[in-house]
């Protein structure tokens, strides 16, 4: 039953609602994680999988790192070079 927006108990009501929605599903959520990593445990070749996902994770630390780390050129060297090529472009 929805309460209109003026009655305070019907507000109150849909707050215990959603509150309790909102916590069946996190509670549905975490169940099929864990049986879902139930399912991975059992599997006999879990060491494999693992290595591969620790694999994948150091491959994608790695690209990520490579991504940011890199610093870009200096602003005067860039600046330099625009000067140079303006001069090359006027000597023609």
């Amino acid at each position: 039953m929805r309460g209109t927006a003026g009655e305070r108990g019907g507000l109150d009501e849909q707050a215990v609602l959603v509150v309790a929605g909102l916590a069946d599903l996190a509670v549905g959520l975490v169940g099929s994680a864990v049986g879902t990593m139930r399912g991975l445990l059992r599997r006999a070749d879990a060491a494999d999988l693992a290595a591969e996902a620790q694999d994948d994770l150091m491959s994608r630390g790695r690209l990520v790192l490579d991504r940011y780390a890199a610093a870009p050129p200096a602003h005067l060297e860039l600046l330099a070079r625009q000067v140079l090529t303006r001069r090359a472009a006027d000597d023609v």
